[in-house]
């Protein structure tokens, strides 16, 4: 992608539909006249009562206590510097952002016009008690170290600056391991730090804490080696001066056991690395270009154990791996503030979590066959599931042990079922889509690539590496639209009416003549419909001239199933083909099944219905849990709607009788597992978070997502066809450019399924 486009995009995501990434709302009712008297006045004078009486109120009737403001004054942004508070307020929104994917916490953002630290400091003690913490951004050293140090003096809530401590606690866990693969004590290693800003401070300080020795560092700033005879050193740079007779890098790095890299780009050269001692640990960690490439550090030292800032190469040394997950318990146990022993309870438990057995989800999130401890994984990927679960909790016992949590944890069991339901919150499936199709691209068709918002889609795609699209129509149309997006990518265009087409229009209708010459197609008919896109499309993908395809944008679902039942067919031991929808909800996701072919199944083709939707789950990592729904539950009802539900799961259980799967039931009990548990204990899915619902027929199914996508906004992948025998998936009319982009994502990773299925058969 050009650099003005990418500068287009990134204006336009930040400005539409509306301006900035956060917005507040209500998690109270608000409908009546007493919900109104109830949230403010009559009503709101009674909470207030009670917080006079006692401050610490608060947290039981106001979100002060899952509330972080995101400070800046905009003197340190990101590698920007000095632009200013207004200017610092889209990454400061950002960061809220990250705070609510990744732990659910509200993160507020504060943009303060001051560098004096005294004014700075005073500003924020004064809107302190509006929030349960503090989190300092992008604030240039050395003020940053002294308004953290007088706040978290002053103030009795957590407060942490994430440039200093957050890249130290995700570095530091990256160094524990590490060094245990290197064989290696940290007591007796020898660490350069290029670069002496707030985070190569913090991070010498907890590696110090974790037992590294002081005369073992060596740290240099932009002018070389912090020297014990300089002049003129400030408090933090004489910390870690040394008193050995170096100047330079080139001298530092001779014989040292690990580089920290927080400086900049290229300075750490091959030569200099060779000189390092035997399984050299080197965290090049400039963004986002290292001090030295991940590629060259591999070649020049096969024995390297290398990390990076970039998430393109393993051990991504990421800061939101840290900063949701502390915060998350330092606010659960309501801790006055983040100590050392919680900084480094975050450090152990990270990296106990890297040697543990990684879930069938993360590998297939990063397209990984298996995720083990070792040289290229020393760390974990910030969208494993288990951080949430693992994370505040060890930092909330540490702030228990160390005697600054003011609401203590007891039932340890029930506090971690409570953060694992919080992460149902953020959009891992499409990010996890995109990861995994990207590994092994394919080449999907676009059937109707004359539309501007499909050729949008096939831009992204392309620019995103997720597939190498074939652009099909009118061959002028879409040049034109291509010079309009800038999408100047030599990639495939094909006109299935130009006379460039001739050849592989007869070669494709005479093989489609071939296999329905006894279904009433003439070969002269066959002719005729290889000049329509999507048989055309199909017939690429049948004869292996495609990978996959995408249609359905500008057409009816119903015209464009035709060409593609007609060619492509359904796949060996399928009687029925049918369709799956990925609902990304708050809960996290529901795949629903069947959403747009079959009208009136009967108990058998539930059954299948059922099977194939668990597939889907499963290939995307979650262990599906189903539900077959009706209108009634557990033999309630005689009606035929619901006796052949109930014979549906009698077959999946002679099938499949490890599935997890139960019904008839209804929708309300399917998905409130407190109420499920309360009326049908006995049922396979009691105490069970159900993510798949199989429904008794088209409507109902159909109607469902189309309602959870409109009114409460959940976003929708699908819908999915399973149990055709090649990879295509047809859109819904007028779908919208990232659903086209999503969908694209699915029909590789279908491809790529199938890919593997047929290897596997050939032995």
């Amino acid at each position: 992608m050009s650099k003005k486009k990418q500068r287009r995009e990134a204006l336009v995501y930040h400005a539409k539909p509306q301006p900035g990434k956060i917005k507040i709302v209500p998690t109270k009712p608000y409908t009546t006249q007493r919900d109104l008297a109830l949230a403010y006045s009559p009503g709101v004078a009674e909470p207030c009562l009670e917080i006079a009486k006692d401050k610490d109120n608060a947290y039981k009737y106001t979100s002060k206590g899952n509330l972080v403001a995101v400070i800046s004054n905009g003197t340190a942004v990101l590698g920007l510097g000095n632009i200013g508070p207004e200017a610092s307020k889209p990454v400061m929104e950002g960061k809220g952002l990250l705070f609510k994917i990744f732990a659910d916490i509200d993160g507020m953002d504060i943009e303060i016009d001051t560098e004096d630290v005294d004014k700075f400091v005073e500003t924020v003690k004064m809107i302190a008690p509006t929030f349960g913490g503090i989190n300092l951004e992008d604030i240039k050293a050395p003020e940053a170290f002294e308004i953290e140090r007088r706040l978290k003096e002053e103030l009795d809530i957590p407060v942490m600056h994430d440039d200093q401590h957050g890249t130290a606690i995700i570095s530091a866990a990256a160094l524990l391991n590490a060094l245990e693969i290197a064989k290696k004590k940290m007591d007796k290693v020898k660490i350069v730090i290029s670069g002496a800003g707030a985070a190569a401070v913090s991070c010498t300080k907890l590696y110090k804490a974790f037992g590294a020795k002081a005369e073992n560092i060596v740290m240099l700033d932009s002018k070389g080696v912090i020297r014990k005879d300089a002049e003129s050193l400030s408090p933090s740079k004489l910390e870690f001066a040394t008193a050995r007779k170096i100047d330079t890098l080139e001298e530092a790095v001779k014989d040292a056991d690990v580089f920290i890299g927080l400086s900049i780009a290229d300075i750490l050269s091959p030569e200099m690395l060779l000189t390092m001692s035997k399984h050299p640990i080197v965290f090049a960690m400039a963004n986002p270009n290292p001090e030295i490439k991940y590629d060259l550090a591999i070649k020049t030292r096969k024995d390297v154990i290398m990390a990076t800032g970039r998430s393109d190469h393993p051990n991504q040394v990421n800061n939101v791996l840290g900063f949701p997950f502390i915060f998350r318990g330092a606010l659960d146990v309501r801790a006055t503030t983040i100590n050392e022993a919680m900084k480094m309870a975050a450090v152990e438990a990270l990296a106990k979590l890297t040697r543990e057995p990684v879930p069938e989800q993360v590998n297939i999130a990063y397209g990984e066959t298996r995720l083990t401890f070792g040289k290229e994984y020393i760390i974990p990927k910030p969208f494993d599931q288990r951080l949430i679960a693992e994370i505040p909790p060890a930092v909330a016992k540490a702030a228990m042990d160390s005697g600054v949590a003011k609401a203590p944890i007891e039932d340890w069991d029930r506090y971690r079922e409570e953060l694992l339901q919080r992460s149902g919150n953020d959009n891992k499936v499409v990010r996890l889509l995109h990861n995994r199709a990207k590994q092994k691209i394919k080449r999907i068709v676009f059937a109707e690539a004359d539309q501007l918002d499909v050729l949008k889609a096939a831009q992204i795609v392309w620019e995103e590496g997720i597939a190498l699209p074939i652009l099909l129509g009118n061959k002028e149309v879409i040049s034109e639209l291509k010079d309009e997006l800038e999408f100047d990518a030599d990639v495939t265009i094909i006109d299935p009416n130009d006379e460039e087409s001739d050849v592989r229009r007869l070669r494709y209708a005479t093989k489609f003549w071939e296999k329905r010459h006894r279904s009433g197609t003439t070969l002269y008919s066959a002719k005729i419909k290889m000049r329509e896109r999507n048989y055309f499309a199909a017939m690429m993908v049948r004869e292996g001239d495609a990978d996959g395809m995408i249609s359905g944008y500008s057409r009816a679902y119903p015209t464009v199933v035709k060409p593609i039942f007609e060619v492509i067919g359904r796949a060996a031991n399928v009687k029925r083909v049918s369709t799956v929808n990925i609902m990304i909800t708050d809960r996290g996701p529901l795949f629903l099944a069947d959403t747009s072919i079959n009208i009136d199944p009967n108990a058998e083709e539930i059954a299948e219905i059922a099977l194939m939707t668990a597939n889907v789950a499963s290939t995307f990592g979650f262990d599906p849990v189903l539900a077959l729904l009706s209108y009634a539950n557990f033999g309630s009802s005689s009606h035929p709607h619901a006796t052949k539900v109930r014979e549906a799961l009698q077959i999946l259980h002679k099938v499949n009788p490890d599935l997890v799967v139960d019904g008839e039931i209804q929708i309300d009990f399917a998905l409130n597992k407190e109420l499920h548990q309360s009326q049908f204990p006995f049922s396979k899915l009691a105490g069970r978070k159900v993510n798949t619902l199989i429904f008794p027929n088209l409507e109902s199914a159909n109607i469902t997502y189309k309602l959870l996508k409109e009114l409460n906004g959940a976003d929708s992948i699908g819908p999915i066809m399973v149990g055709l025998s090649k990879s295509v998936h047809i859109l819904q009319l007028g779908a919208s450019v990232e659903e086209m982009v999503n969908m694209t994502a699915v029909a590789v990773i279908d491809a790529q399924e199938r890919e593997k299925r047929k290897k596997a058969k050939m032995g």
